[in-house]
């Protein structure tokens, strides 16, 4: 395509992660950016094919937002960054995973390949725009499966210009991709990826770029090659082979009761750790969960915003895609039991991604469905509507309430028929030592009160028993 400013760009740089939903998609946040380089024979505009060569299967897209350097930027401040890009426009940074391991770290090959940088097809005047208020948005055949705004970026854009600059010159006409959100998947020949970068009733217009087959590599160097992390990766599922919570202490919280859980987090001075007013959606609810939590915020229907964020890939169905086995995803409805926040579908997506489990303050639909999926479900109620009675799913990945307590990402959520408790990490061992305890003595009172003896100084076993006590222990261990 011929370059926004007559000339074509020295250098095009891309960022890795920005996005705080692409990095928890990725499960892991950056705490400074990290770029590589397309060359500037990969640009292309709208209506240009992006060509997977044949024996390639993993041909990924990426909408982000391009930023064109209008003037020299060498040594500058982040606050006079934003000052130095002349034009915004829309960008799909394309690149085939199977030639990553052939160029690791430099994705030479698998980014940079002729027309794997298509932009345009407007250029947005910079000076026009609030960097922090831009809307990104990528449609494949014609559904959205990217939504995203600039305002919660992990690296502004005046940020990224003063960082580059620091050691790298950045001249006019080169270009910036800005990194991409969450939904960045994979597609194939005869789709059509769309991509527009909005600001208020200023737009870019889609870039829009068919997928083509095109040849098979020669054999002069590195062939496609695949493997399941390269899957993963390429399809947006955060790849670590290291579980979320280690066998040994989720078998240790599976052993123990919700109850004693609750009671010793109590004896701690934290007496709020139930997550209250949730029942197994199971009729069963024999089943124990045990898992990591991951976090879902629903905000009270405004029915201006709704369209913004409760349509095409909102939050909800990001913290589904986002789920990794072990994982519970747990939901704040705000304990609103008059719409549903899960339905059969998402449940079933949780499931096949391998979640431990869901709760939901709020109510689901298809509670059937759910009941008999084999996944523990923990909700307030059930009701038939869709979430946009009541709900606008909001953000991910924060700090939620559900049921009354508080749950921070990464807490572990254990539930049984009683109902769900939140434990802190660093509190889990211990717990899990003195629980045991806890439910050994209470099997040594029951034989005592099946046997006729009174509660007066046994329950809890006082001086009187502690004898019988230890005696009791050293045959139940033998």
């Amino acid at each position: 395509m011929p370059h926004p400013l007559g000339n074509p760009p020295t250098k095009i740089v891309a960022v890795h992660l920005n996005y705080p939903s692409r990095a928890r998609e990725r499960g892991r946040i950056p705490a400074q950016p990290s770029y590589f380089l397309k060359p500037p024979s990969s640009l292309a505009g709208t209506k240009e094919a992006i060509v997977r060569p044949t024996g390639c299967e993993l041909l990924g897209f990426e909408g982000e937002i391009a930023l064109v350097i209008g003037s020299r930027a060498q040594r500058v401040r982040p606050e006079d960054g934003w000052s130095h890009v002349r034009w915004v426009t829309a960008a799909n940074d394309a690149g085939v995973y199977d030639l990553r391991h052939a160029d690791r770290g430099s994705n030479l090959r698998s980014k940079g390949a002729d027309g794997f940088t298509p932009l345009g097809p407007r250029l947005l005047d910079a000076r026009r725009l609030d960097p922090s208020a831009l809307r990104l948005r990528t449609w494949v055949n014609g559904e959205l499966v990217q939504d995203d705004t600039t305002d919660t970026l992990l690296f502004p854009f005046g940020q990224l210009v003063a960082d580059l600059s620091r050691l790298v010159t950045l001249e006019p006409g080169d270009v910036i991709l800005t990194g991409t959100p969450a939904g960045a998947s994979v597609v194939r020949p005869g789709d059509l990826v769309e991509v527009e970068v909005t600001s208020g009733e200023l737009s870019s217009g889609r870039l829009r770029n068919p997928i083509a087959e095109g040849p098979a590599l020669e054999a002069y160097g590195a062939l496609p090659k695949v493997d399941q992390a390269e899957r993963e990766a390429a399809y947006g599922t955060a790849y670590e082979p290291e579980p979320l919570l280690h066998p040994h202490l989720a078998e240790g919280l599976k052993s123990v009761a919700v109850a004693t859980l609750s009671a010793q987090l109590r004896s701690r001075g934290l007496p709020h750790m139930s997550i209250d007013g949730v029942r197994p959606v199971s009729a069963a609810g024999g089943q124990t969960m045990v898992g990591t939590a991951h976090t879902l915020r629903y905000l009270p229907l405004r029915e201006d915003l709704f369209k913004r964020y409760g349509t095409g890939m909102n939050a909800q169905k990001r913290a589904i895609e986002e789920l990794r086995p072990g994982h519970v995803l747990v939901m704040d409805a705000r304990r609103d039991p008059t719409a549903g926040t899960l339905g059969d579908i998402l449940a079933l997506r949780a499931y096949k991604r391998g979640a431990a489990g869901v709760v939901t303050d709020g109510a689901v639909r298809d509670s059937a469905a759910i009941a008999d999926l084999g996944l523990p479900v923990y909700a307030a109620g059930a009701h038939p509507s869709v979430l946009g009675r009541r709900h606008v799913p909001w953000d991910t990945g924060v700090p939620i309430a559900c049921g009354g307590a508080l749950i921070q990402p990464g807490d572990l959520i254990v539930g049984d028929a009683d109902g769900v408790v939140v434990v802190p990490p660093d509190l889990a061992d211990e717990l899990v030592a003195d629980c045991r305890e806890q439910e050994r003595q209470e099997r040594f009172i029951t034989e005592q009160v099946a046997a006729g003896e009174s509660v007066d100084g046994l329950y809890p076993p006082g001086p009187a028993w502690r004898t019988a006590y230890e005696t009791w222990c050293k045959g139940e261990s033998q």
